[in-house]
C-alpha cells in the first residue's frame, strides 16, 4: 500500500478515535448530573423471634462435621437470610422465653443497617433468658400482637417444647383474628429426642437433666380423662393421682404437631428448619410483599462506560500503525 492510499485510513481511524472520546466526555457529564430513576420493588418488614430457653441447646444439628445447636443454627439462618432480602426491607429482632417475647429492637433497614443487624443475631444467648419456663403457645400469642403493632410479618424460631407441659385442656385460646398478621412459625430441632444440657449457674455444662429434674405434666386446672384410672386418685385430695408423673419431658425433639396445630389456630404458615440454609424460600412465600419505594442510580454505570471507552481508545492508539513498504 502506498503513503497516498494510508492517509485516509489513518484519518477514519482518528476521526474514529475522536468520536470515541466525544460519547466518553458525554457520558462523564451524565455520570456527574444525571439524577436517580425512581424505581418501585417488593420487599418485606418482618418480626423475628427467637426462642432462647434451655431445649433450644440441645445439639441435634450437624454443621461443618460437628454437632451444633438448634439455637446456632436458628442465628445462622437468620444471618443466611439478611443479604437474601430484598434493599428497603425491614427486619425487628426479639427474644422469647417464659411466656412472652422482648424486643431488642424495632425494624430496621437491612442493607443500610447490616452490620448491627448481623451483628445483633450472631450475639443471642441462651444466657439472656430471665425465666426458665417456656411457654411457647403463649409466647406466640403475644408475638403476633406484638408483630401487628409494629406493622409487620411474624418469623418465630422454636422447637415447640412446652415447660411446664400444656394442661390436660390443651392450647389456650387465641384472642387474635387467625391470619390477621401472616408469617411463619419455624420448628427447630431433630424429630428423634434427644438429652437437653444442664448448666450450673456459672454457664458451665454438667451433664444433661434427668427425668426428676423435669416437671413432666401440668397438673393446675381440671385433671385428664384417665385421672380417675390412675392409682392413688382422690376426686378432692389427688385428682391427678397419687403417684408421682412419669415422662419424657427431660428429652426433647421439634414438636411438629404442636406447632402445627399453633400454625392452624394462628392463621401462620408452618416450615421445619433443616438447616441454617432453610428460611428464605418458605418466608417470602408466607410473608407479604410490600411495595418499596427507591431509586436506581445511574451513575456508577455511565462512568464505568466513559471510563470503558477512555481505555479503549489508549489501546488502540498504543497499537502501531503499519502500512506495507512504499513501491
Amino acid at each position: 500500500m502506498s503513503i497516498w492510499a494510508a492517509l485516509p485510513v489513518a484519518r477514519n481511524l482518528r476521526d474514529r478515535r475522536f468520536q470515541a472520546l466525544a460519547v466518553a466526555l458525554g457520558l462523564a457529564v451524565l455520570a456527574i448530573v444525571a439524577p436517580p430513576l425512581p424505581l418501585t420493588r417488593s420487599g418485606i418488614a418482618l418480626l423475628a423471634v427467637v426462642d432462647i430457653t434451655g431445649s433450644m441447646n440441645v445439639r441435634d444439628y450437624t454443621r461443618d462435621g460437628r454437632p451444633a445447636s438448634r439455637l446456632d443454627i436458628a442465628k445462622a439462618a437468620l444471618r443466611g437470610l439478611l443479604p437474601e432480602l430484598p434493599c428497603g426491607s425491614r427486619l425487628a429482632l426479639a427474644l422469647f422465653t417464659e411466656r412472652r417475647p422482648f424486643l431488642l429492637f424495632a425494624p430496621i433497614e437491612v442493607c443500610a443497617d447490616f452490620a448491627p443487624l448481623d451483628g445483633a443475631i450472631a450475639g443471642l444467648d441462651w444466657r439472656m433468658a430471665w425465666e426458665g419456663d417456656s411457654r411457647v403457645s403463649a409466647g406466640l400469642h403475644r408475638a403476633i400482637a406484638m408483630a401487628g403493632e409494629l406493622d409487620a410479618d411474624l418469623l418465630f424460631i422454636t422447637d415447640g417444647q412446652e415447660t411446664p407441659p400444656l394442661p390436660a385442656t390443651g392450647i389456650p385460646p387465641f384472642e387474635g383474628k387467625p391470619g390477621a398478621v401472616r408469617g411463619l412459625i419455624v420448628g427447630a430441632g431433630g424429630y428423634a429426642l434427644a438429652p437437653i444440657p444442664k448448666f450450673n449457674d456459672r454457664g458451665r455444662e454438667t451433664g444433661f437433666y434427668a427425668e426428676t429434674d423435669v416437671q413432666q405434666e401440668n397438673r393446675f386446672g381440671p385433671p385428664p380423662a384417665d385421672a380417675e384410672s390412675r392409682e392413688g386418685y382422690n376426686p378432692r385430695n389427688a385428682p391427678f393421682g397419687g403417684a408421682a408423673a412419669r415422662g419424657e419431658e427431660h428429652l426433647s425433639s421439634v414438636r411438629e404437631p404442636h406447632l402445627k396445630a399453633l400454625a392452624a389456630q394462628t392463621g401462620l404458615a408452618y416450615a421445619h428448619l433443616d438447616g441454617p440454609d432453610g428460611l428464605r424460600a418458605p418466608l417470602l412465600a408466607a410473608a407479604t410483599p410490600r411495595p418499596l419505594p427507591g431509586r436506581l442510580d445511574l451513575r456508577p454505570f455511565l462512568g464505568a462506560a466513559a471510563l470503558a471507552l477512555v481505555l479503549a481508545v489508549f489501546l488502540a492508539g498504543a497499537l502501531p500503525f503499519t502500512t506495507s513498504r512504499i513501491s
